[in-house]
C-alpha cells in the first residue's frame, strides 16, 4: 500500500512513498509466520495432553505436555498476536481430506504430533530473525517433543497389549483381509502377520493392508519373524522364535518403543526371553495342532507355571479352540492365542466374542488366585 505525502522539500508537489521499508514488511511477515506456528504448537500440544491426561491417566506425559506448552507460550509475546490478519491469511481456506476425519486415536495422534513438528521446526528457523535465543530455544524444544512422540506411543502399545486377552495370528486364507476385519469387529485388539510361503511383494501388500485395517480398529499389529516388513508398513512391532535373532538386536533395529514377544516351550525358554527383554511370550504349544508341526505339545502344566512365574502379558498357545477353552483358563490362563478357530470359523465375529466372552469372566481372576495360592 501507498500513501499520498506532501513534502515542502519539494515545491509541495505530492510524491507516493512506502509506508514501511522493505525490511519492515518481511519483519511483519516474520511476525506473522511466528504468530500462526505458535498458535499451531499450544493447539497440538493440548490436543496430545488431554489424551495423556483423560485416555491413559498418565501424571508424566500430562505433565511433560504442560511444561511444553508454557515454554512456547512464554514467546508469545503483545507484538506477536498484533500481527495477526486472520482475514487476510490465504491458508485459512486451505484443507485436505484427510484432515476431515481421523481413523483412531493413533492416527490423531501422530496427526498431532506431525503438526507440532512441522510448527516447531518454523519457530526454530524463523525465529532466528526474530530473537538470538529463540532458535537455539526451540531447537531443545523439538527434540523434547520427539522424545514424547517416541515415548508415548510406546506407552501406548503396552498399554493396549495389557489390555488384550486374545492375539490373532493369520494363516494363508483367500478371504485374509475379510476374515481379520470379521475379527476385529468383534472386539479383537491384537493381530499377528503370519505368512511363511508368499513372496515379499505379497507380504509387503498384505502386511501394508492388515497394517492399516488393525490402526484403523484400535488395534495392535504385529509381524512374525520380519523386522524389515514390520519397519515398512510401521507395525507395532514383531513375534520371534526361538530360532530368530536376538531380542537385543531385534531392539537395536526397531527402537526402545516397539512391542518384541518371543515363542517359549518351557520355564528356561521363558525366563531366557523375560531376561532379554521381551514385551510378552507365547506359552505353547499347549495341544498338537498343525500351525507347529513336528513340535510336540507341552500341556496344561505349562500354564500353571507360566500363570505362577511370568511377571510379563503370556499368552497360552497351541490347538486352542472353543471346546477347550475352558480347560486352558481353569489352570491359569487368562490370555490366548489362536489361528485356525478364527480364521477357520464361518463367523469369525461371533467365535471372536465368545473367546472374549469367556476370557473375560470373573472367574479367571478367581481361578489365577486358586493357583497361586497352591
Amino acid at each position: 500500500m501507498k500513501v499520498d505525502c506532501y513534502d515542502e522539500g519539494n515545491n509541495g508537489v505530492v510524491v507516493m512513498v512506502e509506508p514501511y521499508s522493505q525490511k519492515e514488511q518481511v519483519q511483519q511477515v516474520v511476525l506473522r509466520i511466528l504468530d500462526a506456528n505458535l498458535d499451531r504448537t499450544r493447539e497440538g500440544l493440548r490436543i496430545i495432553e488431554e489424551w495423556c491426561r483423560f485416555g491413559l491417566n498418565n501424571s508424566d506425559f500430562t505433565r511433560e505436555c504442560k511444561h511444553l506448552r508454557q515454554e512456547v507460550a512464554i514467546w508469545h509475546t503483545a507484538d506477536l498476536r498484533a500481527a495477526r490478519n486472520t482475514p487476510d491469511d490465504a491458508g485459512t481456506e486451505l484443507s485436505h481430506p484427510q484432515e476431515e476425519q481421523r481413523e483412531s486415536v493413533k492416527s490423531l495422534l501422530q496427526a498431532n504430533f506431525c503438526r507440532v513438528q512441522e510448527a516447531v521446526r518454523v519457530l526454530e528457523e524463523y525465529g532466528k530473525l526474530y530473537s538470538s535465543g529463540m532458535g537455539k530455544a526451540f531447537k531443545q524444544i523439538r527434540y523434547r517433543v520427539y522424545t514424547l512422540e517416541s515415548n508415548l506411543m510406546g506407552f501406548a502399545r503396552y498399554q493396549q497389549l495389557l489390555r488384550s486377552r486374545l492375539y490373532l495370528v493369520t494363516s494363508k486364507s483367500e478371504n485374509l483381509l475379510e476374515t481379520v476385519e470379521a475379527a476385529l469387529k468383534g472386539g479383537l485388539t491384537l493381530v499377528q502377520y503370519r505368512e511363511k510361503t508368499a513372496t515379499d511383494t505379497v507380504r509387503l501388500e498384505e502386511a501394508r493392508k492388515l497394517c492399516q485395517l488393525c490402526h484403523a480398529y484400535d488395534a495392535l499389529f504385529l509381524i512374525n519373524d520380519r523386522i524389515d516388513l514390520a519397519l515398512a508398513v510401521d507395525a507395532d512391532g514383531v513375534h520371534l522364535g526361538q530360532q530368530d535373532l536376538p531380542i537385543s538386536l531385534a531392539r537395536n533395529l526397531l527402537g526402545p518403543h516397539r512391542l518384541i514377544g518371543r515363542s517359549t516351550t518351557n520355564p528356561d525358554e521363558m525366563q531366557r526371553a523375560i531376561t532379554e527383554g521381551a514385551d510378552y511370550v507365547g506359552v505353547g504349544p499347549i495341544y498338537e495342532t498343525p500351525t507347529k508341526e513336528g513340535k510336540p505339545a507341552v500341556g496344561l502344566q505349562y500354564i500353571n507355571y507360566a500363570a505362577k512365574n511370568c511377571p510379563i502379558p503370556w499368552f497360552a498357545i497351541g490347538g486352542i479352540d472353543p471346546n477347550n477353552l475352558n480347560d486352558v483358563v481353569e489352570i491359569g490362563a487368562s490370555r490366548v492365542a489362536v489361528v485356525r478357530s478364527i480364521m477357520q470359523a464361518e463367523q469369525p465375529t461371533l467365535v471372536t466374542q465368545y473367546f472374549l466372552s469367556q476370557l473375560h469372566r470373573p472367574q479367571i481372576i478367581d481361578s489365577k488366585l486358586k493357583v497361586y495360592e497352591s
